[in-house]
């Protein structure tokens, strides 16, 4: 199994090769793993303070709560972004950009493994959206 060092260090024309997806498909299962045990503590902790809280916690409560499932609306989210990846693996267009074509970089998936967009493409992107934002 490539390490990050190693992967980093490969030729471009290794770009996406077999050796190149296990090491994402490897590292989105890891991420996945964690962020599924997260929303499993999450869940724990929330039916944990239900039961423990008397009135005067109720305010808190009811805010830790809500920061709590604005955290697991996210991480599901998330989830769902990293099942898409794994699923791009497994039809080979992971790495690729979905506007463009061109390769998204090793780089940039390191940073961000779901990632569909070029980091130019996702520049245009937000381009655009700021001009139509500004009116």
């Amino acid at each position: 199994m490539l390490t990050e060092e190693a992967l980093l260090k490969q030729p471009p024309e290794k770009y996406m090769d077999d050796e190149q997806l296990e090491f994402f498909k490897s590292l989105l299962l890891k991420q996945k793993m964690e962020l599924v045990n997260s929303l499993k503590e999450t869940n724990t902790n929330l039916q944990t303070q239900e039961r423990e809280a008397d009135e005067n916690d109720r305010a808190s409560l009811e805010e830790e709560r809500w920061l709590e499932l604005r955290i697991r609306e996210r991480e599901g989210k998330l989830i769902s972004k990293i099942d898409e990846a794994l699923h791009r693996i497994e039809d080979g267009s992971y790495g690729y950009c979905d506007e463009t074509g061109e390769e998204i970089g090793v780089q940039r998936l390191l940073i961000r493994p779901t990632a569909t967009l070029s980091i130019e493409a996702k520049q245009r992107r937000e381009n655009i959206e700021k001009a139509y934002s500004d009116g």
